[in-house]
């Protein structure tokens, strides 16, 4: 049976990495800014930046708009050896639209310019104080600049409001995110910065504590209130803090999502984590009278090859956003199709035995324990996603279907493994089915008879058996 076209979750082409996530309205289109992964990747962003855009009313036709700035476009990284870290953009008061980002070996803040959303953007400066000192670099007795990290802009009239930090654990020389308010020129800083959301080191007895500023600043204003979205010490949430004014006065709302489900307890307890996640980044955009979170996950067994997810939220009456779970229906808006192929790749849950809430500890990327999403070929190749490294006891879950009348299921898998993969509708009750799998090096399908319950359903795969397997796709007949 053919599908009518959908979103899922990740909404880009499974061979495409574009973490931290920056969303925005431009006319009828949403266009997505971000930091651009490899694939097998060995460090962070270490592609140029492209962008990605869709029509406000069709969040599963994503159209490429090509490279928009290279590493080498900045004067101070001419050989290209330095990355470019997660960027923002704002609309200037010239209408022009404004690129702020961090190459990853600066303290520094450029920015680059461009007539379209979407164009080819280029150099226009670094943020400055009125001396010409940049910021990030002033040492006197007045003032010591932290260093400048993942920028986020909003742009109110004539005044751009800059937010940046970085803050390592017990690192008290790093106090939070921090604001610096710029000027008409977008560059010259019109006041030192000011810290709204602390650190680990200075959050006790907040309403932040727990829930402190590590990283990936991001800004929005919904209705008369600055959302300030971050991600914590914990590394793997987006939090949001809330206020009034975009300076200061900022209390912690609560956590919107999760790249590896901590927290959330609809389906499981809420402390066991179903995905390897990692550091997280991301914002909220309303597209077509809705709001959605934009988030990022880990593949590949490492940090370094992070895929964008979407999911919807709700912003209810008293303004606090209620933690959401990661679903591979994010961006459809609502249940996907209860019938035919959906490639494995999108499955929103991926675990085993070894439960980790990150994609392998400090140090030992490429952990071979775990399952993974992963692809063939190299960086850049079209090539289809898949799981790979499905052990006995794997479990590749994915949500949610709208299930009507379906009395069989297929999936294709290749690799060394021989066992059953048992198919649930919930973790903690019995399979609905059982498919038997053999050995093969060559993707190859197996069926089986299956009686999935009417309704809107969760499908959860778990092998067991011998060695490994790949895990390619399932179809629902």
């Amino acid at each position: 049976m053919k599908k009518e076209k959908q979103g899922m979750n990740p909404y880009l082409p499974s061979w495409e990495y574009v973490p931290d996530g920056e969303p925005y309205v431009f006319g009828d289109r949403v266009y997505v800014y971000g930091s651009h992964d490899r694939f097998n990747g060995y460090a962070y962003c270490l592609n140029d930046y492209i962008c990605w855009s869709a029509p406000i009313e069709d969040l599963s036709s994503w159209r490429y708009e090509g490279v928009i700035y290279k590493k080498d476009d900045d004067p101070k990284n001419q050989d290209g050896e330095m990355c470019l870290y997660a960027p923002d953009v704002t609309v200037g008061p010239d209408g022009r639209y404004y690129l702020y980002y961090v190459l990853d070996q600066l303290p520094i803040v450029s920015v680059a310019v461009c007539d379209q959303p979407a164009g080819v953007y280029q150099f226009y400066g670094y943020v400055h104080y009125s001396d010409g000192i940049l910021l990030g670099e002033r040492n006197d007795q007045l003032h010591i600049d932290e260093p400048q990290f993942d920028p986020a802009v909003l742009t109110e009239g004539e005044i751009t409001y800059l937010y940046t930090g970085f803050c390592k654990e017990n690192d008290k020389t790093r106090t939070g995110a921090m604001v610096t308010i710029l000027g008409e020129d977008m560059l010259t800083v019109l006041g030192n910065p000011v810290t709204v959301v602390p650190s680990g080191s200075y959050g006790q007895n907040s309403s932040f504590q727990g829930h402190e500023f590590f990283e990936a600043s991001s800004i929005r204003k919904i209705m008369d209130t600055y959302y300030f979205i971050y991600s914590s010490v914990l590394k793997h949430e987006l939090c949001y803090a809330v206020s009034k004014y975009p300076d200061k006065e900022y209390i912690y709302g609560g956590t919107i999502v999760s790249n590896n489900d901590l927290g959330i307890a609809s389906y499981k307890d809420k402390n066991f984590t179903t995905f390897y996640g990692g550091n997280n980044h991301g914002s909220i955009a309303k597209i077509n009278g809705k709001y959605y979170i934009f988030y990022h996950r880990h593949t590949n067994g490492t940090n370094f090859s992070r895929q964008g997810c979407i999911e919807p939220i709700e912003i209810i009456a008293d303004g606090r956003i209620p933690q959401v779970e990661m679903t591979s229906s994010g961006p459809n808006g609502v249940p996907l199709m209860g019938k035919g192929e959906y490639p494995a790749y999108i499955a929103c849950n991926l675990f085993c035995k070894e439960n980790s809430p990150f994609t392998a500890p400090p140090g030992e990327w490429l952990d071979c324990r775990f399952p993974k999403i992963t692809q063939d070929g190299r960086d850049g190749e079209e090539e289809p996603g898949y799981i790979a490294n499905m052990r006995d006891s794997a479990v590749a879950g994915f949500k949610y279907f709208d299930c009507r009348r379906i009395k069989g299921i297929k999936v294709k898998v290749r690799g060394s493994g021989k066992g059953k993969i048992e198919v649930l509708t919930a973790l903690d009750q019995k399979p609905e089915g059982i498919i038997h799998v053999s050995s093969s090096n060559e993707w190859k399908e197996y069926s089986a008879p299956i009686n999935i319950p009417d309704g809107v359903q969760a499908l959860y795969f778990r092998y067991s058996g011998e060695r490994n397997i790949s895990f390619f796709s399932f179809t629902l007949v």
